[in-house]
């Protein structure tokens, strides 16, 4: 038992050291300065897209150039735009059934005005491309379970040991051998599996929180969603609706009696490679439409992604403890 014992050591020993330098490595530079360029790109790396059609979306009611009526009814009062996303925002609403303001948002999520920020911030080292540190994830996890599970094997086999020494064996239960190898490997392959997943860099979070202080007084609408989700909607019927609208995970079965929208020639469809949210609690909610099956990471190519929770869209790790 005592080789076996050390074998199972120096494999947990290796595979935790490869692991950390392996995910370590995979971190993309940083390219020049790490700085957030406008609010935009601030609440994409503090939610995903999700939180940048939200802050576009409060702009615009803010200043009365849309209205949002119940239940998540939205209706278009001046169709002025003042940046690509707003003009997003105008190009979907006439496909939208109802004006349904999932829809709305859903989709706008999948437009290039929206999916380029993801692209921007890739290319400059904030954020992690799709499907980047998939395998390195899958590494971490498979190690933990297998140190999990490794844990009563080794408990049974010192039962089995004790059972049939008949000598009265001495020294240490092979449990107790293999109990610090295995819990330390779980521990690293989990806390090593959840780096892997991020898709905010290093850079990313600390020019996050450079935009943060400096605009930490601020009472622009679209700079408050930014920064701090739906929570941070200024009107409260606007939350309320924004809220409902961030739950609805596909465009099919919404809340509020929409019918399917995929039956609607809806722009954008399946051209979204950034998906969800930047963060696990960011706000993004739902993944950027029914059958897309894009990644919460995006590319600087714009090539397609790897899926991050299908079509549940779930939302990933990132650099934001902020909620909605």
């Amino acid at each position: 038992m005592g080789l076996l014992a050390l074998a199972v050591h120096l494999a947990v020993g290796l595979s935790s050291l490869f692991l950390i330098i392996r995910v370590s490595a995979a971190q993309p530079p940083s390219r020049g300065a790490a700085n957030v360029h406008d609010v935009y790109e601030a609440a994409f790396l503090a939610g995903g897209p999700g939180r940048v059609v939200d802050a576009a979306l409060t702009a615009l009611h803010s200043d009365g150039r849309i209205a949002v009526g119940w239940p998540g009814v939205l209706s278009v009062m001046r169709p002025v735009a003042r940046d690509p996303v707003e003009r997003a925002v105008f190009s979907v609403l006439p496909y939208a059934p109802n004006g349904a303001l999932h829809t709305v948002r859903l989709h706008t999520m999948r437009s290039p005005a929206v999916q380029e920020l993801g692209d921007a911030l890739a290319a400059r080292g904030l954020m992690v491309p799709p499907g980047h540190g998939t395998g390195l994830a899958r590494w971490g996890v498979t190690q933990s379970v297998v140190c999990f599970v490794g844990l009563p094997v080794a408990f049974v086999l010192t039962v089995a040991e004790f059972l049939g020494d008949t000598s009265g064996g001495s020294g240490s239960p092979f449990v107790l051998l293999l109990f610090p190898a295995l819990i330390v490997g779980a521990v690293i392959g989990s806390f090593q599996a959840a780096r892997a997943r991020r898709r905010v860099t290093p850079a990313g979070r600390s020019a996050l929180r450079a935009y943060r202080l400096a605009h930490s007084r601020t009472r622009d609408p679209a700079g408050l969603v930014a920064l701090h989700g739906v929570r941070g909607v200024p009107d409260f019927a606007l939350r309320r609706q924004l809220g409902a609208a961030v739950r609805v995970r596909t465009t099919g079965g919404a809340a509020g009696g929409v019918s399917d929208a995929s039956s609607y020639a809806l722009p954008y469809a399946g051209e979204a490679v950034w998906c969800a949210g930047s963060s696990s609690d960011s706000g993004g909610g739902s993944g950027c439409g029914a059958s897309g099956g894009s990644g919460c990471g995006g590319s600087g190519g714009g090539s397609s992604g790897s899926s991050c929770g299908g079509s549940s869209g779930s939302s990933c790790g990132g650099g934001s403890s902020s909620s909605s």
